[in-house]
């Protein structure tokens, strides 16, 4: 990964993107797409899609990630000044206590989510705290002094930084998905740069982590012909993973190429065979019901859109400490590179009855 794309990246992870409240880090992803897309829109959410028009009567295919990441909000003040929390998106209740967290109003208020000393617990018979239960200490003595630094109603994130680990191993937050929103957009670049024949789209979708609520809102507006929804996957090779619930799934090994519920048999088939073309390993995963992706919203959408699930193999999904390998990425954005330049040679993706 060259500097400009690492920078690319870096920048989405850093920029804090509650689901609702994605304004941030959308106009991230926007200012960068903008240096090389025919055109850039906005939806009344905040859905962002960017266009490379081309030429040809062919298909027109959409990439797209989400750019929300779970979080927490401000429930309630306390007479004391701590700030009651519940979830945004699937928030892990499990890693919440003992971070460090930023409360995001008019201005960034520091925080910490409290934790009661190992010394004052009665330890071997606990149990995880609901995040209802749970509190944030903004270091306010009052509910007046905290009611002049929070509101009601606003998000909350884990501060936490990227870390580069051994080799291409990267860790950060927020992956889930950056690294969806950020594949879509290089995905555009180099089908950009290959002045392809098709019209492709990248799309960063809103409010995934709240029943993937942005991509019914793009995938009605927008109708393409079909739909790659790149999100991150489980990956099953860290010491604690039961891999026969989830299949194997390896860091290093390349995207995984879903089968099965929405994704579409032609589209994955195409999948595989640009992967082929560019010498790209890919992985496979079953998805007997559902993908748990935008993929679900996209293959429903008016009469139906040809869809695919993508993923990057992901350790430890929903925490602060999320680790990816950047080969992976790459080999990622190359796959959708490959996908755009020969989708103008796809008839249809319907299936053959």
């Amino acid at each position: 990964m060259d500097d400009t794309r690492r920078a690319f990246l870096e920048s989405l992870l850093t920029t804090p993107s509650p689901s609702g409240f994605e304004a941030a880090g959308q106009r991230v992803w926007v200012d960068y797409v903008s240096e090389f897309a025919d055109e850039v829109t906005t939806d009344a959410y905040g859905n962002a899609v960017a266009v490379h028009q081309g030429a040809g009567d062919g298909p027109e295919l959409a990439f797209t990630g989400h750019a929300d990441e779970i979080g927490y909000i401000v429930r309630s003040i306390t007479d004391d000044g701590f700030l009651r929390i519940g979830p945004i998106g699937g928030a892990d209740r499990t890693v919440s206590k003992g971070q460090h967290v930023t409360v995001h109003g008019e201005e960034s208020v520091a925080g910490v989510v409290g934790q009661t000393a190992i010394h004052l617990r009665d330890v071997g018979d606990e149990e995880y705290d609901d995040l209802q239960e749970q509190f944030v200490d903004v270091g306010a003595s009052s509910a007046e002094e905290a009611h002049e630094l929070v509101e009601v109603g606003d998000p909350v994130t884990v501060t936490s930084q990227i870390r580069q680990l051994a080799g291409t191993r990267l860790a950060a937050r927020g992956m889930d998905n950056r690294i969806g929103t950020w594949a879509a957009a290089e995905g555009l670049r180099r089908a950009v740069e290959a002045d392809v024949d098709a019209t492709i789209y990248a799309v960063s979708t809103v409010q995934e982590e709240n029943g993937l609520q942005g991509a019914k809102m793009v995938g009605f507006d927008l109708d393409p012909d079909a739909a790659v929804a790149v999100d991150v996957t489980h990956a099953t090779d860290n010491p604690n993973i039961e891999k026969k619930r989830q299949g194997p799934v390896e860091l290093g090994e390349g995207p995984v190429v879903s089968r099965g519920s929405a994704n579409h048999p032609t589209l994955v088939d195409f999948a595989r065979s640009a992967a082929a073309t560019e010498g790209i390993d890919v992985q496979l995963q079953a998805a007997g019901v559902r993908t748990g992706t935008d993929a679900d919203a996209f293959f429903t959408s008016r009469s139906g859109v040809p869809s695919l699930n993508v993923g990057l193999p992901n350790r430890y999904m929903h925490t602060p400490v999320e680790v990816i390998d950047t080969e992976d990425l790459v080999a990622l954005a190359d796959l959708l590179g490959s996908m755009a330049d020969d989708v103008a040679e796809v008839e249809s993706f319907a299936v053959d009855v």
